[in-house]
């Protein structure tokens, strides 16, 4: 991040959190970033997830917590991630990010989830043209539909110059070992994988192959679709929460996920500019080590 980059970052984000009486620890310094292994790019380690949260029609207050939330993401170059299969979420995102983000500084991901080649690659047209962003960031095969067609697809389009990064998704632990053998077969630059304090397989199986293969790693239901929360609802964070500088139970649960070096960035799923302010201050110091990530998740197994 160059130096004007980072007082922009600086200044969005602070007028943010003060307009919504949010926590300012994020505010205080750019965000911890990881560098995506294929080619050393860095991206913050806290993004956004658009599913659900975006998938909706005709509202106007929803709009400008979209819009607040996506500005907030950008000013950092953040992740922000769609899919065809979120109904609305890329037409939503593509048409808030214009004006969120016309300096086009967030790194944009969607995917493909469709069978068949030419449907295949309508799909990803589409969804360049609804996200505004030709080429795109990140093109993935979603939950590995059509695995094969789709990523000699992607291939084409990224020695093309339309799609940088190359990913595969799912979002199950049974899908892992299927997650795993297509990073071994070489040739992606991502995968997406489900891993949370209620959801752990993918650190035995899926880090290890992706660091091995040099791939980056995007964690998706990082709250375990609120389980997370449900488990927590009520209960105080413990005191050794203040070692990593964890206000709330999400940046507790964010930190556990990010102290996995593994981890390129974690994608909460949010349009509401005070949950995602609270998510990005995850990334402001250094993520637990692995003794403190033990002890998170042996509390939170006691919840």
């Amino acid at each position: 991040m160059s130096d004007r980059s980072r007082r922009r970052f600086l200044h969005t984000v602070a007028t943010a959190a003060l307009a919504m009486h949010a926590p300012l620890s994020f505010a205080e310094t750019p965000p911890l970033r990881r560098a995506i292994p294929r080619d050393g790019r860095t991206v913050p380690a806290v993004g956004l997830g658009t599913w659900q949260a975006f998938d909706y029609a005709d509202d106007p207050a929803a709009d400008r917590d979209a819009l607040a939330t996506l500005r907030l993401v950008a000013a950092a170059g953040g992740v922000i991630d769609s899919s065809p299969m979120y109904g609305r979420s890329e037409a939503v995102a593509g048409r808030l990010l214009r004006k969120a983000d016309p300096a086009r500084a967030a790194f944009v991901a969607t995917k493909v989830w469709t069978r068949g080649k030419a449907a295949g690659r309508a799909q990803i047209d589409e969804s360049m043209r609804l996200l505004g962003r030709d080429p795109i960031d990140l093109m993935q095969v979603h939950n590995l539909v059509d695995l094969d067609t789709h990523l000699a697809t992607l291939a084409d389009l990224k020695t093309a110059g339309r799609v940088r990064y190359v990913g595969i998704t799912h979002y199950t632990a049974s899908a892992h070992a299927d997650l795993v053998r297509a990073i071994e077969r070489g040739g992606l630059d991502f995968v997406q994988v489900n891993y949370s304090l209620r959801e752990r397989d993918a650190a035995r199986t899926v880090f290890p192959a992706a660091r091995a293969n040099g791939v980056a790693v995007l964690v998706n239901r990082p709250f375990a679709e609120g389980d997370v929360f449900r488990a927590t609802k009520g209960k105080p964070l413990p005191d050794f929460a203040r070692e990593i500088g964890a206000a709330s139970w999400a940046q507790y649960a964010l930190k556990f996920i990010l102290g996995e070096p593994a981890v390129t960035c974690a994608i909460p799923g949010t349009r509401n500019p005070k949950h995602c302010a609270d998510n990005l201050g995850t990334a402001s110091g250094p993520p637990p080590d692995a003794a403190l990530r033990r002890r998170m998740a042996e509390h939170f197994d006691t919840l």
